[in-house]
């Protein structure tokens, strides 16, 4: 019975592929690319010996390997991609999807993928018919169903050299990128947790924004599940792309640097790279022409010297100072209320004190 049930079940894997694709015409894909049906059936075919198990059958990310996987695997029909590479409104050219497959995306399913590059080139271009084919099985006119790939350019890399900082300046570097992670570019918070105590956050908050902070969340050094633009399932009844209606969103977990995978690299053009991009349908904008590339290289060296702490007495060191009790009631003096001009305050008392807020003054 059990040699039945598997043989059944390889059958009916099998034949979910059986129907091939038919490309009998170049497709213009990709700022003018135009891809002749042989590249097309070449990719078909790699797509369903690498990418088939976790990507699904129709690119939807639904392969027979996805299920329970954390992040779950890119559907390619929505056109969208987190580390590309690119400010996220636009597509991500052949290069950056290259440098995805090639280095993999580290802490999930997603390895480093040594194929050829007539594979790889050949695969890149199969991933972009999934889009206007899913909007043709649905009921949508071939001529509506146009997919980004077909009318849009794909945008300009934010990628750039390492400036390779050392020694002291190294060190300011380290410590700009500290203010700015936590004032300026307010990467912790609400997304990723602080690395800072009550007292520092107040002082820093102060110094970069003018904003005294009198009040501090409780889940401020944890990250904060955040809502995506990445989907599991479609609401039923769509014939066009961008009709469609998410039934179930997908939820991220933002990066605890001191502790978490950091998905597409830790180094400092890495890091460069993707906080100067955003990271597409997360909730995290790209900061290139917010900051200047000199911020972006602090940020960067900040975050990558935390990186550098996990798996040392360090980093433990560093949360036992952010839990320790002392530092979670640290709260800023209260600001003296100032007199009402003409009224002499009591002999040996002072100005009554104005009230806590409980939040930032801003």
């Amino acid at each position: 019975m059990r040699a039945r049930s598997s043989w059944m079940l390889g059958l009916a894997l099998f034949c979910s592929a059986c129907e091939d694709p038919k490309f009998d015409s170049p497709l213009t894909l990709g700022s003018g690319q135009v891809v002749p049906p042989s590249q097309l059936k070449a990719g078909y075919e790699a797509y369903m010996q690498y990418c088939r198990p976790c990507h699904g059958d129709k690119g939807d990310g639904r392969g027979y390997s996805a299920y329970g996987l954390r992040p779950p695997p890119r559907d390619f029909t929505q056109q969208k991609f987190k580390f590309g590479g690119v400010n996220p409104e636009n597509l991500p050219p052949d290069s950056e999807l290259k440098r995805i497959v090639r280095g993999g995306l580290h802490g999930t399913a997603m390895l480093p993928w040594d194929i050829t590059d007539r594979e790889l080139d050949a695969v890149l271009q199969y991933i972009k018919t999934f889009p206007k084919r899913a909007c043709v099985e649905q009921g949508g006119k071939p001529e509506e169903c146009k997919s980004r790939w077909e009318t849009e350019a794909p945008g300009t890399p934010v990628a750039k050299a390492d400036p390779k900082y050392e020694g002291q300046r190294k060190t300011d570097a380290i410590e700009q990128g500290k203010r700015l992670y936590h004032a300026k570019a307010q990467c912790s918070g609400s997304c990723h947790p602080n690395y800072v105590t009550h007292q520092e956050l107040f002082e820093i908050s102060k110094a970069m924004t003018g904003t005294e902070m009198t009040a501090f969340s409780p889940e401020m050094y944890h990250a904060q599940p955040k809502d995506s633009e990445y989907c599991l399932e479609w609401k039923a009844g769509w014939k066009k792309l961008d009709e469609r209606e998410c039934a179930l969103p997908v939820k991220v977990m933002p990066v605890d640097f001191t502790r978490d995978p950091v998905r597409a690299g830790t180094s400092p053009a890495e890091l460069f790279r993707t906080i100067g991009s955003g990271i597409g349908g997360a909730g995290m904008p790209p900061w290139t022409g917010t900051l200047t590339d000199d911020e972006l290289w602090a940020l960067a060296y900040y975050v990558g010297s935390l990186t550098d702490l996990k798996g040392t007495p360090a980093v433990k060191a560093l949360h036992q100072k952010l839990q320790d009790p002392a530092n979670l009631a640290w709260l800023p003096p209260p600001k003296a209320e100032p007199a009402v001009p003409g009224t002499p305050a009591a002999p040996g008392t002072s100005a009554p004190s104005a009230p806590r807020s409980n939040t930032p003054s801003r």
